[in-house]
This record gives C-alpha cells, sequence and structure tokens, in this order.
C-alpha cells in the first residue's frame, strides 16, 4: 500500500479498514464514468462539479494539525440538491502559501481546489494512483452508500509554484 494512503488515513483512523480494502488500477481498467472523474491532472473540484453540472461545498468531518502541516477529512456535496458525491483526506503544508490563502483554507468554507483557482497560484495537480475502493464502515457512512459496491478514488499531489504543497486521497460516486 501506497504511503500517501496509509499517512493520509493514520491522522483519522485507527485502522485502513475503517475506510476499506483498496486496490491499484489502471485507468482503462475504471469504469468509463470513473475514469472521467479521476484520471486526470486536474483540481477534483472543477472536475466533479462539471460532471455533475453543479458546484459542490465542502463538509469539514475532522482536521488534524502540526505545525505547518493541516490536515481535514471531507465530503463534497452537491449545491443543487445535498447530494454527497466525494470523500476525500488532503494534508497541505501551508508555510509556502499566502496568508490570505491559508486563512481561506483554514475557514473551511470552501474547496481547497476552488481556493487555489480563485488566488491564481501556479499550481500542478500530479495524478500518484488509481484506486479500486471496497469501502469500509466509515466510507459506506460517510458517502450514503447503500451496497457493497466497489466506489474507484485517486492519490494526486498538488504543487505550487513548484513545490509539493498539497497531498490527496479523493473517492468519488460517480
Amino acid at each position: 500500500m501506497p504511503s500517501t494512503i496509509i499517512e493520509l488515513t493514520d491522522l483519522f483512523f485507527s485502522s485502513l479498514a475503517e475506510v476499506g480494502k483498496f486496490h491499484s488500477v489502471e485507468a482503462a481498467d475504471l469504469p468509463e464514468a470513473y475514469r472521467a472523474l479521476l484520471a486526470h491532472h486536474d483540481h477534483m473540484t472543477v472536475t466533479v462539479e462539471a460532471w455533475h453540472n453543479s458546484l459542490v461545498d465542502v463538509r469539514v468531518l475532522g482536521e488534524h494539525r502540526d505545525g505547518n502541516l493541516y490536515a481535514r477529512k471531507i465530503v463534497l456535496a452537491l449545491q443543487r440538491d445535498h447530494h454527497l458525491v466525494q470523500f476525500g483526506i488532503m494534508r497541505v503544508d501551508l508555510s509556502g502559501l499566502p496568508e490570505v490563502v491559508r486563512l481561506e483554507i483554514e475557514s473551511q468554507a470552501l474547496p481547497l481546489g476552488r481556493i487555489l483557482i480563485r488566488h491564481h497560484l501556479m499550481r500542478e495537480v500530479e495524478l500518484l494512483g488509481l484506486w479500486q475502493v471496497t469501502p469500509g464502515p466509515e466510507l459506506r457512512s460517510q458517502l450514503h452508500l447503500e451496497d457493497a459496491a466497489d466506489v474507484y478514488g485517486r492519490t494526486a499531489r498538488i504543487s505550487v509554484a513548484g513545490k509539493p504543497a498539497v497531498e490527496l486521497l479523493e473517492i468519488v460516486k460517480a
């Protein structure tokens, strides 16, 4: 299991199994909807909003701080009907970000991608891995998954001004 998944989930869970079982997959192996949602080098906020034709709101389920490292677990919900479409964990190094961006991230009012885009920060999203996820109890609960059907996710890194700044685990419902 890649260290990114373990490091991020360990911030909020005693066991990875609470989130689910992760199996690495290639983009070609993803169902079409999940390939469109996950197999790219763009912000998930933009991609999810375009896919569902609705802006999203962020709901912060928990946060963790360690010096300049700020992490949170979240869900994204569509503004039009509050349907939950993404579960995620992000960890950001706040030290290299402008103060106004730091404050907006810490306010928990907007999705991270929208904040970075709005402030025109030089950023690059790097797709690290694609995952087939058999949901554990936390993921089933947070995304209101009725059955045990697998969902899919990705790990990614965002660099700001050429410096790695954000690590992400993003799991979506198509």
